[in-house]
C-alpha cells in the first residue's frame, strides 16, 4: 500500500492529551448509554418477535450513535498517537466515510423519531395529516431506508474529498491534535454543500415536528378546559413534549457545532474546535439519556440497574 508519510513525529502535548482524555470519557459514556439501549429493545425483540415503529427507529438509531462514537473514537485516537498510520491509502478515506455516514444516520434517524412523535401523538383535522396517522407505521422503514441513502450520498462525497487532498496534506504536532492541515479549494464546496444541505433539512425537521406538537398539545389543553374532563392522552402529551423539546435544545446546539466545524474543519486545535469537539461527542450520549427518561420501558430498565434504586428500596424496607 501506498503511504504518505510526514516529515516528523507530532509531539504529544498537554492540550491535545487532555482534548483526547474528555473525549475519550464522553465517547465511552455515549456507547454505554446506546448499547443500553440497543440491548433492552434486543431482549424485548426476542420475547415478543416483533417492534413496534418507535421501537425500530430507536434501534437503528442506537446502532448508528454506537458505531459513530467508536469510529470516531478510533479515529482521533489514532490521529493523535499514531498519525502516520492514516497515511496509509484508503485508511483515511474509509474512517472519514464512515464517520460521515454514521453521523448522518445519526441525524436522520433523529429527526424521524421526532416526525413520528408529532404525527403519532398530535391531534389535526387535515385529512392529509390524519392520512400520515394511519399510515405512519408502514412508512417508516421506507423512512429509515431513505435516510440511510441520504447518509450513503454524504459518506460517498466525503469519500471523494479525503482521496484528493490526504497526501498533500501534512500533520504538524503543536497543538494539531493530529488533524491534517488541508488546504481549501473548490473541490470541498460539493460535500459541504449536500452535508450542509442535510443538516439544515433535519433541523427543519426537528423544529417543525416540535411547533406542531406543540400547538396540538396547547389546543387539547384548551379543549379540557372548556369541557371540564381529563384525557389520559395529556400525560402522552406532556412527556413527548418534554422529550421532543429537550432534544430540540440540544440539537440545535448539535446543529451549530456542526455547522462551525464546517469552517474550522482547516484549522488547527484551538480553544473553538476544542469546544465543537466536546459537543460533538456529547451529544449522542446525552441525546440518548433524554429518550431513555422519556420512554417508560427503558427507564424502568435503567433504574433497576443503578445502585441508586437499590439503595432507596433497601432504605424503605429498613424503615
Amino acid at each position: 500500500m501506498e503511504a504518505c508519510h510526514p516529515s516528523r513525529q507530532p509531539k504529544v502535548t498537554s492540550y491535545g492529551a487532555m482534548a483526547l482524555a474528555i473525549i475519550t470519557l464522553e465517547a465511552f459514556a455515549g456507547m454505554w448509554i446506546n448499547a443500553f439501549i440497543v440491548c433492552v429493545l434486543c431482549i424485548a425483540w426476542v420475547k415478543k418477535k416483533t417492534l413496534n415503529s418507535n421501537e425500530k427507529i430507536l434501534l437503528l438509531l442506537g446502532c448508528s450513535r454506537i458505531s459513530y462514537l467508536c469510529i470516531a473514537w478510533i479515529y482521533k485516537f489514532l490521529s493523535f498517537i499514531y498519525p502516520n498510520f492514516l497515511h496509509v491509502h484508503t485508511i483515511l478515506q474509509l474512517a472519514v466515510f464512515f464517520q460521515a455516514f454514521f453521523n448522518h444516520c445519526n441525524l436522520w434517524f433523529s429527526a424521524s423519531l421526532c416526525g413520528f412523535y408529532c404525527i403519532k401523538i398530535a391531534t389535526f383535522r387535515n385529512r392529509f395529516f390524519i392520512y400520515l396517522k394511519l399510515k405512519i407505521d408502514r412508512m417508516v422503514p421506507w423512512l429509515l431506508l431513505g435516510s440511510g441513502i441520504l447518509a450513503l450520498a454524504v459518506g460517498i462525497v466525503a469519500y471523494d474529498v479525503a482521496d484528493t487532498p490526504h497526501c498533500n496534506s501534512n500533520s504538524t504536532g503543536q497543538g494539531n491534535f493530529g488533524t491534517a492541515n488541508i488546504k481549501m479549494d473548490k473541490h470541498f464546496f460539493p460535500s459541504f454543500f449536500l452535508a450542509g444541505f442535510e443538516y439544515a433539512a433535519s433541523f427543519m425537521a426537528v423544529i417543525f415536528s416540535a411547533v406542531f406538537l406543540l400547538f396540538s398539545l396547547w389546543r387539547h389543553k384548551r379543549t379540557m378546559q372548556t369541557n371540564s374532563m381529563k384525557d389520559l392522552s395529556m400525560d402522552a402529551h406532556i412527556r413527548a413534549m418534554k422529550s421532543i423539546f429537550s432534544f430540540l435544545v440540544v440539537y440545535s446546539i448539535n446543529f451549530v457545532c456542526l455547522v462551525l466545524n464546517m469552517v474550522y474543519v482547516t484549522k488547527k486545535l484551538n480553544h473553538m474546535t476544542f469546544l465543537i469537539l466536546v459537543f460533538q461527542y456529547i451529544f449522542p450520549g446525552l441525546h440518548s439519556l433524554v429518550l431513555v427518561f422519556s420512554n417508560p420501558k427503558l427507564e424502568k430498565a435503567l433504574l433497576k440497574i443503578l445502585p441508586l434504586e437499590r439503595s432507596v428500596k433497601r432504605k424503605v424496607c429498613m424503615s
